[in-house]
């Protein structure tokens, strides 16, 4: 018996979540039958495809290759639809977004709020996880990243630059010993990333102040400079995540800056995608335009 599309699309949804009741979540269809029409595909192949594991369901070796088939076919659909349809006017559809909290938090809002508003059918999903995304996995249709992969079948585009600098509450500066060089930075508390929680080597800011491990330490862009903000000590933060916070000033700027970059990143098998395509231009024109205009201070 020959696999259905129906059924290599639930096959493809519990590959990529893991999970008989968040593939469900994520076709809108009962867990129970999700679990069947799986059933039924292994039944047609005649091969088992996933082992439940401790941490949900895993690909055997036979639904490891099924799955680059089926991904196959799921974008060749996608583009059939799209040609027949057009795809001249407004988007359609669900997009997810795999981001940063910093930029999750500070940059995509804004953007892809007006992405959104001018194109009312489209739906788009972001998800802020400090860590990498599986692109593979189809965790998400595309990615920003703060530094460029470089291995995978992936397309890669650099989007813009962004700077980062000392900071510090107002109050907190006006109550503490006084710093005027990075060398006062020893009789402060610092605020930065958990060290063993880095995912990516461009945030390991400490190290070029020569700190080993923050007094107040977190995963996430958006607790550090709340921290800051409380007066919890001094912490290196986003250029664009300042005027969010009018309390929080930059310090030491003539002796400290960095600068980073971000990218956008997507999946090769996706290039001819045209629906992506314009959304990514869309994606990439309004973060460095919400960048250069958060970091003018406006």
């Amino acid at each position: 018996m020959e696999p259905h599309w129906d059924d290599l699309r639930i096959f493809l949804a519990v590959a990529r979540e893991e999970s008989l009741s968040a593939a469900g979540r994520r076709l809108k269809v009962d867990p129970a039958t999700v679990g069947r029409r799986v059933g039924r595909l292994e039944a047609a192949l005649e091969t088992p495809l996933f082992v439940k594991s401790p941490t949900g369901y895993a690909l055997t070796d036979a639904g490891q290759r099924l799955m680059g088939h089926a991904a196959r076919v799921e974008q060749a659909l996608q583009m059939a639809s799209e040609e027949l349809g057009g795809e001249t006017g407004g988007l359609s559809g669900q997009i997810r977004i795999g981001a940063p909290d910093g930029s999750a938090n500070y940059l995509l809002p804004q953007v892809c709020s007006k992405i959104a508003n001018e194109n009312p059918d489209l739906e788009i999903q972001i998800v802020a996880l400090p860590r990498v995304f599986s692109l593979s996995k189809r965790e998400a249709d595309l990615v920003v990243a703060v530094s460029p992969p470089t291995a995978g079948r992936l397309m890669v585009q650099k989007i813009t630059d962004y700077k980062l600098h000392l900071a510090a509450a107002r109050w907190y500066l006006k109550s503490h010993p006084p710093i005027t060089s990075l060398d006062d930075l020893k009789d402060h508390k610092i605020i930065g990333y958990i060290p063993d929680m880095i995912f990516d080597k461009e945030l390991d800011y400490l190290s070029e102040i020569g700190v080993e491990k923050p007094s107040i330490g977190s995963n996430s862009v958006s607790v550090q400079i709340n921290c800051v903000r409380i007066g919890g000590g001094v912490g290196i933060v986003h250029d664009f995540s300042l005027p969010f916070h009018k309390g929080v000033k930059k310090i030491l700027t003539d002796q400290f800056s960095l600068t980073r970059g971000f990218y956008l990143v997507r999946h090769e098998d996706d290039k001819r995608l045209e629906r992506l395509n314009r959304f990514s231009e869309a994606l990439c024109n309004g973060i460095r335009e919400e960048v250069a205009r958060l970091e003018g201070g406006t």
